[in-house]
């Protein structure tokens, strides 16, 4: 396999990791105090994922015109929609929070969201690995992502053993439940990642 030094699809490829690192560094750091901050809060992620749309546009307009692509057009496009799966995620669970007015994340939510940010450094460390044809070492990155998923199933359990412990609301039983469940999807688009990084590995190395 050989890519050309600035091959489009690779630049293209990291510039939707950079992009979803970063929207999950947002969606980890950002304090929420109040009702106006989930708005913000809300429309920033929504940034990150209309920037992801663009580049996955990018990246299909590309792949149809390109005669020679540096891996399969399939694992192109499959990688792409991965990534573009995990902002999908971050833009659903920013949603739940501004619609039930959620202005205080409870510990299982802070841990998930930490367990999310530990795979897009990982995918974003990956791809980059992809672009410089270092094949090989991407593995060690899925496995990472393919843990914090595993630690995001045992969160999930805790969380939700947790909140039928304590909660008596039943309103609020379902939405911290359904919040939960959005976070651990999240870390699954991740583990999809890992899948599809593997894959690209076992067909070109």
């Amino acid at each position: 396999m050989v890519f050309k030094k600035t091959d489009k699809f690779m630049t293209l490829l990291m510039k939707i990791s950079t992009n979803l690192k970063e929207s999950a560094d947002f969606f980890a750091d950002y304090k929420i105090k109040n009702i106006s901050d989930l708005k913000i809060f809300f429309d920033t992620i929504k940034k990150y994922e209309n920037a992801g749309d663009e580049y996955i546009h990018e990246v299909i307009v590309e792949l149809n015109k390109a005669f020679i692509t540096p891996i399969e057009r399939e694992d192109i496009l499959q990688l792409s929609m991965s990534l573009d799966d995990v902002l999908d995620g971050f833009e659903h669970c920013a949603a739940l929070f501004e619609m039930y007015s959620m202005t205080q994340a409870d510990e299982y939510m802070i841990k998930f969201v930490e367990a999310i940010r530990g795979c897009a450094i990982e995918i974003e460390k990956a791809v980059e690995l992809l672009s410089t044809k270092k094949l090989l070492d991407i593995r060690d990155h899925a496995i990472k992502i393919k843990d914090y998923e595993s630690k995001c199933d045992g969160i999930l359990r805790q969380s939700i053993k947790n909140l039928f412990a304590v909660e008596k609301d039943p309103i609020r039983i379902i939405q911290y439940k359904e919040i939960y469940e959005g976070l651990e999807i999240i870390a699954d688009d991740c583990q999809e990642v890992a899948n599809t990084l593997e894959s690209i590995i076992m067909k070109n190395a």
